[in-house]
This record gives C-alpha cells, sequence and structure tokens, in this order.
C-alpha cells in the first residue's frame, strides 16, 4: 500500500522543467527579465547553473514557454478539450463555462505575475509579441470563431458574422477582467464577479438569439412601411 502511494506523490510531483518554469515566473515578476540572472534562477530551482541548458537553451527560451503555457495560450488549450467539444451545441453552455473557466483563471496568483511579466517584457524579448499575439489573436479568436461559426450553421443563435461575434463575447468578458481583477484596488469578491458575469451574459445572449434576424426583418420592414408615402 505504502509503494502506491509512494508512487501517486511522484507522479503528482512538479517535474524539473515545470519548477523552472513556476520559479522563472516568479523571478521575472519581481526582478523583470533583464534583472533575473540564470544562476539566481538555478539557486531557486535547486540545482546547478548548467543543469538548467539541459532543459532550456537560455533565458529567452523560458520566457517563450511561459507565454506558451499561461494566458491566452491556456483559454487555447482548453478550447480543444473534449468538455468544450461537448458543448458545440450548446452556445448558452459553452460561454457560460468559458467565462467560468476565465475567472478561475483571473483568480490564480500565477496568472497575475504572467500578466506583469508580459506587459513589461513582450516589446523587448524578440519574438515575444509575434508568440504572444498568436495565442491571443490567431489560436483562440480563430478556435472562439469556430465555435460560433458552428451555433450559426445549425441554428442554434443568429449572427451575420461569427468572427465579430466571438470578438463580442470576448470584449465584454474583458471589460468585466478589467472592471475587477485590474482597475480595483483589490480584486472583487467572487460572488460579485459571478454576478457580472451572469448579467453580460443573459444580456449578449440575447443578442445572438436565434430567430433575431427574423425579428429584426419584420421591425425593419414595418418601419419602412410606415416611413413610406401614401399613394396617390
Amino acid at each position: 500500500m505504502a509503494v502506491h502511494t509512494s508512487s501517486a506523490a511522484e507522479a503528482a510531483a512538479p517535474t524539473t522543467r515545470e519548477r523552472i518554469l513556476t520559479e522563472a515566473l516568479n523571478l521575472f515578476a519581481q526582478s523583470g527579465y533583464g534583472g533575473a540572472s540564470m544562476r539566481e534562477l538555478a539557486r531557486r530551482v535547486g540545482i546547478r547553473e548548467s543543469s538548467l541548458y539541459n532543459h532550456f537553451s537560455g533565458k529567452a527560451a523560458i520566457l517563450e514557454a511561459i507565454v506558451s503555457e499561461h494566458g491566452p495560450a491556456s483559454s487555447a488549450s482548453r478550447l480543444e478539450e473534449v468538455r468544450y467539444k461537448q458543448l458545440a451545441r450548446q452556445p448558452a453552455a459553452f460561454c457560460r463555462q468559458f467565462a467560468l473557466d476565465l475567472v478561475e483563471q483571473w483568480s490564480d496568483p500565477r496568472e497575475h505575475q504572467f500578466q506583469k511579466v508580459i506587459t513589461a517584457e513582450r516589446n523587448r524579448v524578440p519574438g515575444i509579441r509575434a508568440k504572444f499575439a498568436d495565442h491571443f489573436y490567431a489560436r483562440e479568436q480563430s478556435m472562439m470563431t469556430d465555435y460560433f461559426r458552428g451555433f450559426a450553421l445549425a441554428g442554434l443563435i443568429s449572427t451575420t458574422d461569427p468572427r465579430e461575434t466571438a470578438r463580442l463575447f470576448a470584449a465584454g468578458l474583458i471589460y468585466i477582467r478589467l472592471e475587477h481583477y485590474v482597475m480595483g484596488a483589490v480584486p472583487s469578491p467572487r460572488p460579485k464577479v459571478i454576478e457580472a458575469i451572469d448579467r453580460y451574459l443573459a444580456f449578449f445572449l440575447s443578442l445572438i438569439a436565434a430567430g433575431n434576424d427574423t425579428d429584426n426583418k419584420k421591425r425593419k420592414a414595418k418601419g419602412e412601411t410606415r416611413g413610406k408615402a401614401a399613394p396617390d
């Protein structure tokens, strides 16, 4: 029995690579990319400085790995999971699950560190801006667009432009993040954030509800009839 317990503990223990990335994120957030040294990183991880190069070619490669595994990259990776694909015909459930997962991400102290690092460093290290933009604008937005396109083709929502619908959905969530996690002195309590999420989702889903196009056409036609001059 003790053998199984030990094996489980070993499986759950972070790998050296994971420890390097965790400590690098802490170090970059505290000292900045320019002020962080590989020697100090090795000391924090508890390995020799030379051993770092068995996992990464240098400091820039470590920062690139952090960008690839945090923030927008983690959101894009979630969209590939089975639990999301199972919601491909449930727009309301899909939007709520995505929003709730973002709340969990926003509440993670590592995400706060990541945002601090990427804001300060993405313009200083060659390739970081491009990699960040690729994960956020290209990969995540493309996948979100595919989901909304699927909803529209199935007649589950009304939209003439799935890409702009996906961007509108993301924009509302970004504003909630700014309001409740970025601009205030302290983050808002979780119940208040969830309340804001629910209010926004109700409004957004009402905008794209199936049948809205027909209703809009009826209202437009009725308005055009009223505006026409009476026949002679």
